[in-house]
């Protein structure tokens, strides 16, 4: 199975920014919606959807 790095290698590293700054996000938010045990696993094993979730759900506006 030949795998076309050229493609997937931006994807993924584009994946793992979003991640890696949702992460980030809500170590410096002071309350979230819900708990943040959740959503540290929501953005973690929802790869894609999880960091987009808690930007949109997740985050309480001041």
């Amino acid at each position: 199975m030949n795998v076309n790095w050229e493609i997937v290698a931006p994807i993924i590293v584009l994946q793992l920014i979003l991640m890696i700054s949702a992460l980030l996000s809500l170590v410096k938010q002071r309350e979230t919606n819900g708990p943040k045990w959740l959503w540290t696993i929501v953005i973690v094993f929802l790869t894609t959807f999880g960091p987009i979730l808690y930007f949109i759900i997740g985050r309480k506006k001041d």
